[in-house]
């Protein structure tokens, strides 16, 4: 497939090393220009491209930017792309951490229907619920009982499915997590997030994610990440994930 990247971050870059591994045709764009990444896309094997081609003449355009940065994208950037073309939200809001309040989500919207609307386009959230690292080094052949599942939240059941064919190819398990409003439930601050399951377990996870509890979950995430790295230590988020949420 063609797949265009908006974000060079850890999970785009990771994005675009799996995908284009698997045999996908990868563009990957940043805020900056292309020539910024030329590095990135010379040892991924992807094409540094600008924001306006990452999204054209692509089957899935991949949205994986801090969750301010939606905002500041080009104006009118999928104005002319065809309907067909699957847009993947992978973001995650994280505020007091990188991103500023947003009102809408504070108030209760999900995260990836405040992207939703203001890309203009239906979206499809997944990738968001595993780090970089278990992204980069922890995909798995099908059938493995060690698989780690991850879940696919839209409005759309072809684009899920397409997404969810996707994460097969690089080693991992979609499952269909229901609507773009219920995609609350991989948020951070859920049983699911960062937490590594497989099929069966996140699953329930899904099912057990509290709304009400899930800000100040991941609030309580974040104090003790980064209280250990202030300490001079990696640390272990998925051990951290499942000691904070009660990952099943």
């Amino acid at each position: 497939m063609r797949i265009g990247i908006l974000g060079a971050g850890m999970i785009g870059a990771n994005l675009a090393r799996k995908l284009g591994r698997a045999g996908h045709e990868v563009r990957i764009a940043n805020s900056r220009g292309p020539e910024t990444i030329r590095e990135l896309a010379a040892e991924t094997g992807a094409t540094a491209v600008t924001a306006a081609e990452a999204v054209r003449e692509v089957e899935i355009a991949i949205v994986s930017i801090p969750q301010g940065a939606v905002e500041k994208l080009p104006s009118g950037l999928f104005e002319g792309v065809p309907p067909e073309v699957i847009v993947i939200d992978t973001g995650n809001y994280y505020p007091g951490l990188r991103d500023a309040a947003i009102e809408e989500i504070e108030a209760g919207l999900p995260e990836s229907v405040w992207v939703s609307r203001k890309l203009g386009r239906p979206v499809v959230k997944a990738f968001n619920s595993i780090s970089f690292t278990s992204l980069a080094e922890a995909g798995r052949p099908a059938g493995d009982p060690g698989r780690i599942a991850l879940p696919v939240a839209g409005d759309e059941t072809a684009a899920k499915q397409a997404v969810i064919d996707l994460l097969d190819g690089i080693g991992f398990d979609g499952i269909d997590a229901g609507p773009l409003e219920e995609s609350w439930r991989q948020q951070p601050g859920t049983p699911v997030y960062c937490t590594d399951l497989d099929r069966e377990r996140a699953t329930r996870a899904l099912a057990l994610a509290d709304r009400a509890r899930a800000p100040d979950l991941r609030d309580r995430f974040i104090e003790q990440m980064l209280k250990a790295l202030r300490a001079g230590e990696k640390p272990d988020l998925i051990a951290l994930g499942r000691a904070i949420y009660g990952a099943p």
